[in-house]
């Protein structure tokens, strides 16, 4: 999802010298291949979009994949940068580094003042093990790494599996499978408390090329909408957009995740950055793509 709004976004600029490879193509946790890649291509500038992602069950499920697939990626990519002598790096992280009872909004000092959540915090630790190896190869080597932290993303070419999907993408597939088979209700994990915030991946890739253009320095730049809804609050309106009659149930023996996650944009706004897509436009927009993957799941089927 978010390489290929990326690639898009560059794309629309004008730009044509464009690498990448899926994960079918390259395995970036083998380090042989990756540094391969380096050899042949030989790239001036790398934005690592690559991770192994999943909402609560997922990361709680596969604690250790999340962890050793995430910190294979991130080091083999950005250790070859430096080897292979890349300009300018931008590595993305996740809102969920932060302490899970961290003040709110987060700013990026809160970074280990506290706890992680504990359903995530092998995926959390991977991100922060990032965050740190563009620091220290910035110190040890000069580097122009830098590193970004989105907060919770969406928009075309998620993926939209009911067991290890992020929060918006389930609730999308929920809801529009309950209205084709006329359910009377849909089933929400957690009390629907949690308060989150939502980013289109269109304004994550402006962000990225804005902060590839302007941001030069070691601390790394929230990047979030601004403001959050509660996860109720997204279910109704996840119910409204798709068109689902159906009453909204909230299976309070599941667990919620941390209680809310808020960026502070204040650097990156001070920057000239801000959001462009409302959470019910982003919403409108990304279905059509959710329609046409459940619709090839289908005939595949």
């Amino acid at each position: 999802m978010v390489g290929s709004a990326i690639w898009r976004n560059l794309e629309q600029k004008g730009f044509t010298n464009l690498i990448g490879r899926s994960s079918k193509e390259l395995d970036l946790r083998n380090q042989q291949a990756v540094e391969q890649f380096y050899q042949q291509e030989n790239p001036e500038y790398v934005l690592i979009a690559a991770a192994k992602v999943g909402g609560i069950m997922a990361n709680n499920t596969y604690r250790a994949e999340f962890l050793y697939d995430n910190l294979s990626i991130q080091n083999n990519l950005i250790h070859f940068a430096w080897k292979y002598g890349v300009k300018k790096l931008l590595f993305l992280g996740s809102s969920c580094i932060y302490p899970k009872l961290a003040p709110q909004p987060l700013k990026e000092e809160y970074l280990l003042t506290g706890s992680l959540e504990q359903t995530n915090e092998p995926y959390a630790i991977a991100k922060i093990a990032g965050i740190k190896m563009c620091e220290s190869y910035r110190r040890q080597y000069g580097c122009n790494f830098i590193a970004a932290m989105p907060t919770n993303l969406y928009g075309p070419n998620d993926h939209y599996d009911l067991n290890n999907s992020h929060v918006l993408p389930a609730l999308m597939r929920k809801m529009e499978e309950a209205k084709a088979a006329n359910a009377t209700h849909v089933e929400i994990w957690g009390t629907g408390s949690p308060m989150r915030e939502f980013l289109h991946v269109d304004d994550l890739a402006e962000a990225c090329y804005f902060l590839m253009e302007h941001y030069n320095d070691e601390l790394f730049v929230n990047v979030g909408f601004g403001s959050d809804v509660s996860i109720r609050e997204l279910a109704e309106l996840t119910r409204e957009i798709v068109g689902f009659q159906g009453e909204l149930r909230f299976n309070t023996e599941k667990p919620d995740g941390t209680p809310r996650k808020l960026m502070d944009n204040t650097r990156i706004q001070q920057m000239g950055w801000s959001a462009k897509i409302s959470l019910r436009d982003g919403i409108s927009s990304t279905l059509p793509d959710m329609r046409r993957q459940l619709a090839s799941i289908k005939s595949v089927n």
